[in-house]
């Protein structure tokens, strides 16, 4: 319970608007704001800003 609570599992969705998400965790301490990453996207085949999403 207390390890759901340090690092909850986050879907990262494209920014580029092909519906594509990423799963990952993160850690609530570090990074309190939304995660961005820059990760590959196959359906445009580049890679783009993946955002958090809640």
């Amino acid at each position: 319970m207390a390890r759901n609570d340090l690092r909850p599992v986050v879907k990262l969705r494209s920014t580029a608007r092909t519906g594509y998400t990423y799963v990952t965790t993160k850690n609530r301490r570090n990074s309190p704001d939304r995660l961005t990453l820059r990760k590959y996207d196959p359906v445009v085949r580049r890679h783009v800003d993946f955002r958090e999403e809640r």
